[in-house]
Protein backbone atom coordinates (compact mmCIF):
# COMPACT_ATOMS: atom_id res chain seq x y z
CA UNK A 1 0.00 0.00 0.00
CA UNK A 2 1.41 3.56 -0.60
CA UNK A 3 2.11 5.98 1.56
CA UNK A 4 1.00 9.53 1.43
CA UNK A 5 3.51 11.68 2.68
CA UNK A 6 1.63 14.85 2.84
CA UNK A 7 2.66 17.80 5.23
CA UNK A 8 0.57 20.73 5.94
CA UNK A 9 3.67 23.53 5.16
CA UNK A 10 3.71 21.80 1.36
CA UNK A 11 0.46 23.59 0.67
CA UNK A 12 0.38 26.88 -0.80
CA UNK A 13 -1.47 29.72 -1.28
CA UNK A 14 -1.77 32.53 -3.24
CA UNK A 15 -4.01 35.24 -4.40
CA UNK A 16 -5.63 34.49 -8.17
CA UNK A 17 -6.01 37.48 -10.53
CA UNK A 18 -9.63 37.16 -11.84
CA UNK A 19 -7.92 37.67 -15.29
CA UNK A 20 -6.16 34.64 -15.14
CA UNK A 21 -9.07 32.27 -14.58
CA UNK A 22 -10.22 30.92 -18.14
CA UNK A 23 -14.43 30.97 -19.11
CA UNK A 24 -14.54 26.65 -17.99
CA UNK A 25 -12.88 26.96 -14.47
CA UNK A 26 -15.05 30.05 -13.46
CA UNK A 27 -18.25 28.33 -14.47
CA UNK A 28 -17.11 25.30 -12.52
CA UNK A 29 -16.09 26.91 -9.76
CA UNK A 30 -19.50 28.35 -9.93
CA UNK A 31 -21.94 25.65 -10.07
CA UNK A 32 -19.76 24.06 -7.65
CA UNK A 33 -19.93 26.32 -5.11
CA UNK A 34 -23.82 27.14 -5.34
CA UNK A 35 -23.65 23.03 -5.25
CA UNK A 36 -21.94 23.63 -1.82
CA UNK A 37 -24.25 26.05 -0.55
CA UNK A 38 -27.36 24.09 -1.90
CA UNK A 39 -25.94 20.85 0.51
CA UNK A 40 -24.73 23.40 3.49
CA UNK A 41 -28.68 24.40 3.59
CA UNK A 42 -29.61 20.56 3.44
CA UNK A 43 -27.42 19.99 6.36
CA UNK A 44 -28.73 22.54 8.66
CA UNK A 45 -32.17 21.90 7.31
CA UNK A 46 -31.69 18.54 8.50
CA UNK A 47 -31.40 19.52 12.34
CA UNK A 48 -34.06 22.00 12.12
CA UNK A 49 -36.54 19.76 10.26
CA UNK A 50 -38.63 22.59 8.76
CA UNK A 51 -41.72 21.75 6.93
CA UNK A 52 -41.05 22.34 3.20
CA UNK A 53 -44.37 22.34 2.49
CA UNK A 54 -44.48 25.78 4.30
CA UNK A 55 -41.48 26.85 3.20
CA UNK A 56 -42.02 26.92 -0.71
CA UNK A 57 -46.19 27.55 -0.40
CA UNK A 58 -47.46 28.94 -3.18
CA UNK A 59 -50.73 29.66 -1.81
CA UNK A 60 -51.11 33.47 -3.21
CA UNK A 61 -48.78 33.70 -6.32
CA UNK A 62 -49.54 37.32 -6.78
CA UNK A 63 -48.18 38.11 -3.11
CA UNK A 64 -44.93 36.62 -4.13
CA UNK A 65 -45.01 38.28 -7.73
CA UNK A 66 -45.72 42.15 -6.26
CA UNK A 67 -43.70 41.34 -3.57
CA UNK A 68 -40.78 40.02 -5.01
CA UNK A 69 -41.05 42.50 -8.47
CA UNK A 70 -42.05 45.03 -5.87
CA UNK A 71 -38.27 45.04 -4.20
CA UNK A 72 -36.60 43.92 -7.14
CA UNK A 73 -37.17 46.91 -9.07
CA UNK A 74 -36.27 49.36 -6.03
CA UNK A 75 -32.82 47.68 -5.67
CA UNK A 76 -32.53 47.97 -9.05
CA UNK A 77 -33.57 51.69 -9.23
CA UNK A 78 -31.30 52.31 -6.53
CA UNK A 79 -28.64 50.58 -8.55
CA UNK A 80 -29.31 52.87 -11.39
CA UNK A 81 -28.72 55.56 -9.27
CA UNK A 82 -25.59 54.56 -7.56
CA UNK A 83 -23.90 53.29 -11.20
CA UNK A 84 -24.65 57.03 -12.62
CA UNK A 85 -23.44 58.96 -9.27
CA UNK A 86 -20.74 57.07 -7.34
CA UNK A 87 -17.61 56.62 -9.74
CA UNK A 88 -16.27 53.12 -10.98
CA UNK A 89 -14.07 52.64 -8.39
CA UNK A 90 -16.61 52.44 -5.05
CA UNK A 91 -18.92 49.71 -7.06
CA UNK A 92 -15.77 47.49 -8.56
CA UNK A 93 -16.33 44.10 -8.14
CA UNK A 94 -12.49 43.47 -9.49
CA UNK A 95 -14.67 42.04 -13.10
CA UNK A 96 -15.90 38.80 -11.63
CA UNK A 97 -19.60 39.85 -12.79
CA UNK A 98 -18.53 40.95 -15.93
CA UNK A 99 -16.92 37.71 -16.22
CA UNK A 100 -19.14 35.79 -15.02
CA UNK A 101 -22.11 37.49 -17.42
CA UNK A 102 -20.10 39.63 -20.36
CA UNK A 103 -20.31 36.61 -23.22
CA UNK A 104 -23.45 34.70 -22.09
CA UNK A 105 -26.30 34.01 -23.76
CA UNK A 106 -29.78 35.30 -23.00
CA UNK A 107 -30.57 31.73 -21.59
CA UNK A 108 -27.54 30.94 -19.69
CA UNK A 109 -27.69 34.06 -17.47
CA UNK A 110 -30.93 33.19 -16.93
CA UNK A 111 -30.02 29.61 -15.71
CA UNK A 112 -27.39 31.16 -13.49
CA UNK A 113 -29.62 33.95 -12.00
CA UNK A 114 -32.13 30.48 -11.20
CA UNK A 115 -29.25 29.00 -9.82
CA UNK A 116 -27.75 30.96 -7.39
CA UNK A 117 -31.41 32.64 -6.37
CA UNK A 118 -32.80 29.09 -5.15
CA UNK A 119 -29.50 28.10 -3.74
CA UNK A 120 -28.20 30.97 -1.86
CA UNK A 121 -32.56 31.98 -0.58
CA UNK A 122 -32.27 28.36 0.55
CA UNK A 123 -29.47 28.58 2.73
CA UNK A 124 -30.02 31.85 3.44
CA UNK A 125 -33.07 32.47 4.51
CA UNK A 126 -34.57 29.13 4.61
CA UNK A 127 -32.03 27.48 6.70
CA UNK A 128 -30.06 30.20 8.71
CA UNK A 129 -32.69 32.73 8.95
CA UNK A 130 -35.05 30.18 10.72
CA UNK A 131 -32.12 30.09 13.62
CA UNK A 132 -30.17 33.74 13.25
CA UNK A 133 -33.46 35.86 11.99
CA UNK A 134 -32.66 38.79 9.37
CA UNK A 135 -29.95 41.09 10.65
CA UNK A 136 -27.61 38.76 11.75
CA UNK A 137 -27.80 36.08 8.30
CA UNK A 138 -27.69 39.32 6.69
CA UNK A 139 -24.30 40.25 8.10
CA UNK A 140 -22.80 36.86 7.15
CA UNK A 141 -24.57 37.43 3.30
CA UNK A 142 -22.44 40.63 3.18
CA UNK A 143 -19.57 38.58 4.40
CA UNK A 144 -19.38 36.13 1.99
CA UNK A 145 -19.86 38.31 -0.95
CA UNK A 146 -16.00 38.57 -0.25
CA UNK A 147 -15.56 40.74 -3.48
CA UNK A 148 -17.59 43.81 -2.60
CA UNK A 149 -15.84 43.61 1.02
CA UNK A 150 -12.92 46.20 -0.20
CA UNK A 151 -16.36 49.03 -0.19
CA UNK A 152 -18.44 49.92 2.41
CA UNK A 153 -20.95 51.58 0.11
CA UNK A 154 -21.60 47.73 -1.29
CA UNK A 155 -20.86 45.70 1.85
CA UNK A 156 -23.49 48.25 2.85
CA UNK A 157 -25.95 47.84 -0.15
CA UNK A 158 -25.23 44.08 -0.30
CA UNK A 159 -26.52 43.49 3.26
CA UNK A 160 -29.48 45.97 2.66
CA UNK A 161 -30.60 44.00 -0.21
CA UNK A 162 -30.02 40.48 1.93
CA UNK A 163 -32.27 42.06 4.76
CA UNK A 164 -34.94 43.11 2.36
CA UNK A 165 -35.05 39.71 1.57
CA UNK A 166 -35.34 38.78 4.83
CA UNK A 167 -38.23 40.89 5.43
CA UNK A 168 -40.27 39.99 2.30
CA UNK A 169 -39.84 36.45 2.91
CA UNK A 170 -41.39 37.43 6.62
CA UNK A 171 -44.26 39.27 4.80
CA UNK A 172 -45.28 36.56 2.43
CA UNK A 173 -44.20 33.53 4.25
CA UNK A 174 -42.97 31.69 1.17
CA UNK A 175 -39.32 31.11 0.00
CA UNK A 176 -40.32 31.96 -3.68
CA UNK A 177 -40.68 35.83 -2.59
CA UNK A 178 -36.83 36.39 -2.06
CA UNK A 179 -36.11 33.46 -4.59
CA UNK A 180 -38.14 35.74 -7.36
CA UNK A 181 -36.72 39.11 -6.05
CA UNK A 182 -32.96 37.54 -6.11
CA UNK A 183 -33.64 36.00 -9.74
CA UNK A 184 -34.95 39.04 -11.40
CA UNK A 185 -32.10 41.36 -9.60
CA UNK A 186 -28.83 39.11 -10.92
CA UNK A 187 -30.62 38.75 -14.15
CA UNK A 188 -31.70 41.59 -15.20
CA UNK A 189 -28.05 42.78 -13.64
CA UNK A 190 -26.46 40.04 -15.77
CA UNK A 191 -28.85 40.99 -19.03
CA UNK A 192 -27.51 44.76 -18.18
CA UNK A 193 -23.52 43.55 -18.37
CA UNK A 194 -23.97 41.54 -21.23
CA UNK A 195 -25.68 44.24 -23.48
CA UNK A 196 -24.29 46.92 -22.51
CA UNK A 197 -20.53 44.99 -23.15
CA UNK A 198 -21.59 44.97 -27.09
CA UNK A 199 -22.50 48.86 -27.36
Amino acid sequence: MKKFNFKLKDLKFRRVDVHELDDRILLVNLYMTQGLVLLIAAVIMLFQKPSLGSLFSIDNPGTILIWGGSFALIVLAADLLISRWVPPEVTDDGGINKMIFGNRALWHIALLSLIVSICEEVLFRGAIQAAWGPYWTSILFAAIHIRYLQHWLMTGLVFSISYGLGWIYIQTGSLWTPIFAHFLIDFVMGCILRYRREE
